[in-house]
């Protein structure tokens, strides 16, 4: 009989995916069962097959985490328990993107709870996150909607610090000197498991055009689309309400829907900067026309950017909460 299973990934090592995306998350990223999983995929398969397997059942869990959120809309405050509002996984994050020298998008971060470092401390002569590799290059690529593989670059099971990573497209790794991006960039092939993530997922729903603005939370910052100023108000006080968010530091707020409509501007945005200061974050405004740029500019207390376009105002705000972390 044929299996109606889809097929596993190229390079990859067989694997129920039904089943492990039946799992939750957090099973995974529980640092004993990521341990004895591991531990048992080496005996059955070796310890490079198991790298890879392990990986790739991470990657899905992040991809399909990712478009979870991607498709959700906030609402109000009562429903928040049940919002995935960010990832699984304790993630930091900062954007440089120009990292690379071809100009190719590139974030670096860390995993501030070094859930799977503890698990091997003192026992590892290399960095040992494959979960959380796995799980953030899925993550971000969904979030993103780009194929980006994670390399962890210093590792607290090896004696480091910290456990940090890189994130760079596919591509970039591939034509890269470093060896271990390159056979992680070959680990992961991200159009295959997004092709088996499809087959497993019942087609969503389209959103309704006036359920409201649909929110982002990458690490410490947070991007809303002002589709109102009640829909913005309910979104910052998420940060009161959701124990996820309590590293958001800095609200973009997207007006580029707003483009030649200044008639909602200034008790609006006055509104909405004074709630984002009381909830002790940093506002960014993107999209900016230069009909509310001055109005901007007039309020007290004022936003901490203005930008024009949305990716500048995105890589600035990241900037801006590395700094509050790190400060000069």
């Amino acid at each position: 009989m044929t299996s109606s299973k889809p097929d596993t990934p190229n390079g990859a090592e067989a694997f129920d995916p039904e089943a492990v995306l039946m799992s939750d998350a957090g099973l995974l990223l529980n640092e004993h069962f990521a341990t004895a999983l591991y531990a048992e995929l080496c005996r059955a398969r070796g310890a490079e097959a198991a790298h890879t397997a392990l990986l790739q059942i991470a990657c899905l869990h992040g991809l399909r985490d990712a478009k979870r959120v991607l498709g959700t809309t906030f609402h109000a405050p009562s429903t928040l328990a049940t919002v995935p509002s960010a990832p699984a996984l304790a993630v930091q994050l900062r954007a440089r993107p120009g990292g690379d020298p071809s100009g190719a998008l590139e974030i670096s971060g860390c995993w501030p709870e070094r859930i799977e470092a503890k698990a091997h401390q003192g026992r590892a002569d290399e960095p040992a996150c494959v979960v959380s590799a796995g799980y953030t290059s899925g993550w971000l690529s969904g979030v993103l909607e780009t194929d980006l593989v994670v390399v962890e670059s210093r590792c607290a099971a090896a004696g480091d610090t910290a456990c940090t990573f890189v994130a760079r497209q596919s591509e970039s790794w591939r034509g890269d000197d470093d060896a271990r991006g390159r056979a992680a960039a070959e680990a992961l092939p991200l159009s295959d498991l997004r092709g088996m993530l499809a087959a497993l997922t019942p087609p969503a729903e389209e959103p309704d055009e006036d359920s409201g603005p649909v929110v982002h939370v990458w690490g410490s910052v947070m991007i809303v689309p002002f589709a109102g100023t009640d829909e913005v108000l309910t979104a910052v006080d998420m940060l009161h309400n959701d124990p996820t968010l309590a590293e958001v530091s800095v609200i973009v707020i997207d007006l580029s829907k707003q483009a030649g409509d200044e008639t909602f501007a200034e008790p609006a945005l006055g509104r909405i900067v004074e709630s984002i200061d009381a909830a002790g974050a940093e506002s960014v405004f993107a999209g900016v026309s230069l009909l509310i740029e001055p109005v901007l500019a007039r309020l007290e207390p004022a936003p901490m950017l203005v930008c024009a376009d949305l990716d500048s105002a995105i890589a600035a705000s990241f900037q801006i909460a590395e700094s509050q972390r790190r400060p000069v």
